[in-house]
């Protein structure tokens, strides 16, 4: 029996800027098709014609997929199937093709989940405000008929062109590296290999399944690092490199073995970028390090914060005319890559710099990793607002600053910065908590504080 949904359950599937849910229970085939033809008739409506869909290793990703297409087609859509796809690949295929794209994916979570992102031409970004939910209205009141010709289906396989993009953006290195890569049986096991084809690449978890035989594709969270960690050492490599499953992010680790924060990694790249293009614009999240726009200012752009999330980066990215973004999270948006995210594009741009110079990794980022940070925390809660209130209540009275640009940001101290964030799940019952100070033991005792309001 096909999964019926109501207004307030579909809340649960088509989320802020994408679409996810376990399969067989929240999303079928079925559903699928009906979402494919709903964005379909947005687009045709438009003034589109053609999509690109690609899909991930996951099991049930090839049947979704093509469900998708025939809900597409059966609008009148021209389908560009790309098969096998990282993310950022989709989004190469969106922008150099200039047309929308579909990616299945459900990114780093476990192996019963998938979803869709969705993007315009150009690899522009689909939210709850720019078509989300007109495709939930339509999911549940029908998608208008269409009594044109069905759209038709062409196979297009966009590896190496993507590959030669990303080098062209960013060269790979002349210096020799090795270089450990952990792709967690996700897509970067078949990106990589392209993509760095000529480099010393020590593969882990190369093979492509979507039952994550090995560890979760996940390496936001440091149980998941663990295995490259090792690998970087035994292998005496000069880098490591982690990637989640459809293979958009992108987390490095030193020769020692020890994880480099997602925001040393954007102050590195932006840096990279304000040397090329004095006084450019670049874009950070709520969550970032206080380090990253200090970085920004005293390389002479001008650093703009905003909310975390990919659709929000990237329509500040157009709006802002920044040149490049970067997110706790470690993703990484380029406006020469479309203001998309790659996670391969902002490792040869690491590489790159590692090359230049001669210092080991782990010394080179020194001077962009300031402070101590506590990396996300996770509390399951029944109500999350009323969390968040007895947060705000309880350091109120010591606050510097609040701001509510995305959740809650409390300011303690500014210099040094004493600071931390807690934020909703969009997708969970679950606040965010993230904090920094100048020392570790500074943040292990707001941490604790913090977390004594949130699990009262």
């Amino acid at each position: 029996m096909a999964i019926q949904h109501t207004t307030s359950s579909l809340r649960s599937v088509i989320k802020a800027y994408d679409i996810r849910g376990v399969v067989g229970t929240d999303i079928d085939e079925e559903f699928i098709s009906v979402v494919g033809a709903a964005y379909a008739h947005i687009l045709r409506e438009e003034g589109e014609r053609r999509i690109a869909v690609g899909y991930d290793m996951r099991p049930s990703s090839p049947q979704l997929a093509a469900a998708f297409c025939r809900g597409a087609t059966s609008q009148g859509l021209d389908v560009i199937e790309l098969g096998l796809t990282s993310t950022d690949e989709l989004y190469y295929a969106s922008g150099s093709l200039s047309c929308a794209g579909a990616m299945f994916t459900a990114s780093h979570n476990p192996a019963q989940y998938n979803g869709i992102k969705l993007c315009r031409a150009g690899a522009k970004p689909v939210s709850t405000e720019t078509g989300l939910a007109e495709i939930a209205r339509m999911v549940i009141d029908g998608v208008p008929g269409w009594d044109g010709e069905v759209g038709g289906v062409d196979k297009r396989d966009v590896l190496e062109d993507y590959a030669a993009f990303l080098r062209e953006l960013a060269p790979l290195p002349q210096r020799r590296l090795v270089v450990a890569v952990d792709a967690a049986n996700g897509m970067a096991g078949l990106t990589v290999p392209t993509v760095l084809d000529g480099l010393d690449v020590r593969p882990l978890y190369f093979e492509l399944d979507g039952t994550f035989p090995n560890h979760e594709a996940n390496p936001l969270d440091p149980e998941n690092l663990e295995d490259l960690q090792k690998f970087v050492v035994e292998q005496g490599a000069d880098i490591g490199l982690a990637f989640d499953g459809d293979a958009d992010r992108c987390f490095v680790v030193d020769e020692k073995g020890n994880p480099i924060s997602p925001s040393a990694v954007t102050a590195l790249v932006a840096t990279r970028t304000l040397a090329s293009h004095p006084g450019a614009t670049i874009i950070h999240n709520a969550i970032t390090s206080r380090a990253v726009p200090e970085i920004i200012e005293e390389n002479g752009g001008t650093a703009v914060r905003t909310r975390v999330g990919h659709s929000y980066i990237k329509a500040h990215m157009a709006q802002t005319g920044a040149l490049f973004g970067g997110e706790h999270s470690a993703h990484y948006y380029f406006a020469e890559f479309y203001n998309a995210d790659s996670g391969l594009l902002a490792a040869l741009h690491v590489l790159a710099a590692l090359a230049e110079q001669d210092q080991p990794l782990s010394q080179m980022m020194g001077s962009y990793d300031r402070y101590c940070a506590s990396g996300e925390i996770n509390s399951h809660v029944s109500d999350q607002e009323a969390a968040t209130k007895r947060v705000v209540a309880a350091f109120e009275d010591r606050a510097v600053d609040i701001d509510r640009l995305d959740g809650v940001t409390i300011t303690l101290g500014e210099n040094p910065p004493v600071w931390f964030n807690v934020r909703a799940s969009n997708t969970e019952p679950l606040l965010r908590l993230n904090a920094e100070a100048p020392t570790q033991g500074e943040v292990a005792s707001l941490v604790e504080e913090v977390l004594s309001v949130i699990r009262a």
